[in-house]
């Protein structure tokens, strides 16, 4: 059986039914204190759209705020 689950603790007392479940060979840790990656919006969609299409959204969104500026 190869079941590989994510789990965040969210009670301290956890871990140690965890390390208890390990102890038993009924569990494997495979990490301890895994941080939760953050990559940054920017890089996420780097590449998403082409310069000439972010500057077409920006046009558009200027445009936007500045009709409901005007309350049109």
């Amino acid at each position: 059986m190869n079941n590989t689950m994510l789990i965040q603790l969210t009670n301290r007392k956890a871990l140690g039914i965890l390390h208890e479940l390990e102890e038993l060979k009924l569990i494997k840790v495979l990490k301890d204190n895994i941080e939760p990656s953050r990559v940054k919006l920017s890089e996420k969609y780097k590449g998403f759209i082409s310069k000439e299409e972010g500057r077409q959204l920006n046009n558009h969104i200027k445009q936007m705020r500045s009709e409901w500026n005007k309350g049109i």
